[in-house]
């Protein structure tokens, strides 16, 4: 017998498959499309486009994933408690193409950023099937970094016109998008969490994209929130007894990580003020960047780990996430703590805009103070973990 709790969920999760499938039903109408175009605005077309499609196959994928064996099982590191199919990057990242294929305008840079976000999400994807140790899928990324700069998504920090500039700019960027990739894939560790966090920064960019009146960047960005508010019902519940019925896998957040690094780099974030540009991408990734850097030099000082070798291959419980939960207890309020963190952050990025450069240092040192506060409360849960 099913719980009244199963079969109130299973019947939310039918109702909500079975609307999403009539309005994508009506956005394919060729009439309707061009009437979006014209008149409603091509980035609500392409909002609900992806919300509609990737809320249509999640639950195809679930299945597929049950049927194929992969699956995510419990044990080890892991809090979840029960087997759980984990081809919920799939459903994100076909539909977000679907979504920017629909809306038929792409540039030669676009196509390259999402055709490297795939490639990085089919690594992953094996990685989720049959795993992949963690050296090749680092090196993976680092090679298609390298074509994104070839085609021109570089980072422009340094005087591109110099071989050191380039070669900085090339450095750096490498660093932000495989830093920024595998940072999304940390904090896939509880329900909800990667995809809520990539929705909220695929939010801010889209408003910085039309403050600035960078329509591609909007567009790829609207894909994503679409994607990940329709994959997001069956991936997060606030209720307290229900859990995700499917998980992103190592597929999905590799690609949010790469695609919305990568993203951030072809950006052009403010006219002739390097401090907010260099301080608004931050302040939207910040959340990462902070568990990345934190958990970096925590298991270096602990020496937890001893090269880089141990690095790339360390699998803890020392993430944001991991010391929340021993605060709050409950992982419910973890991921709508963290939820918060970003969202704030984020509102201080889009205040940037035309802010004065010394603002922008502001901003950044207030962000430090909030993140202060977040490493006390883990500082907390790591006391209460020992």
């Amino acid at each position: 017998m099913f719980s009244r709790e199963s079969k109130a969920k299973t019947s939310f999760q039918r109702i909500y498959w079975l609307l999403t499938g009539v309005i994508l039903g009506f956005l394919l109408v060729p009439v309707v499309r061009q009437f979006f175009f014209d008149h409603l605005g091509r980035w609500l077309y392409i909002l609900l486009f992806s919300c509609s499609t990737s809320a249509l196959l999640t639950p195809v994928m679930a299945f597929i994933a049950l049927k194929t064996g992969i699956i995510d099982l419990p044990g080890g590191r892991k809090i979840h408690d029960k087997a759980t199919p984990l081809l919920g990057g799939v459903a994100i990242i076909v539909s977000f193409i679907s979504a920017l294929a629909a809306n038929m305008i792409l540039d030669e840079r676009d196509v390259a950023l999402i055709a490297g976000g795939t490639v990085v999400a089919i690594v992953g994807l094996i990685d989720d099937w049959k795993s992949i140790p963690a050296r090749y899928k680092l090196l993976t990324q680092v090679v298609v970094v390298l074509l994104l700069i070839r085609s021109g998504i570089i980072l422009d920090l340094f005087p591109g016109q110099t071989t050191w500039g380039y070669l900085l700019n090339a450095l750096f960027s490498i660093l932000w998008i495989v830093g920024l990739t595998n940072a999304m894939n940390f904090v896939d560790g509880m329900d909800g969490l990667a995809t809520g966090v990539s929705a909220i920064i695929s939010l801010f960019l889209g408003l910085v994209a039309f403050q600035t009146n960078q329509p591609f960047m909007g567009w790829i960005a609207i894909a994503m929130l679409g994607s990940c508010l329709g994959f997001l019902p069956f991936n997060f519940s606030l209720r307290k007894n229900r859990r995700a019925s499917i998980f992103l896998g190592d597929a999905g957040s590799t690609f949010f990580g790469f695609v919305l690094a990568a993203l951030a780099i072809k950006a052009a974030w403010a006219d002739n003020n390097p401090i907010v540009s260099f301080a608004t991408p931050c302040l939207i990734f910040w959340v990462l960047i902070f568990d990345m850097a934190y958990i970096s030099v925590e298991r270096i000082v602990t020496g937890k780990v001893k090269s880089f070798q141990d690095w790339i291959d360390y699998v803890g419980t020392d993430h944001m996430h991991h010391r929340l939960l021993a605060v709050f207890g409950d992982r419910r309020k973890v991921v709508c703590f963290i939820f918060f963190l970003c969202a704030t952050l984020g509102i201080s990025a889009i205040t940037l805009r035309n802010a004065r450069p010394i603002d922008g240092i502001l901003t950044v040192l207030q962000a430090f103070l909030i993140t202060a506060i977040g490493s006390i409360l883990e500082y907390s849960g790591r006391n209460h973990t020992r």
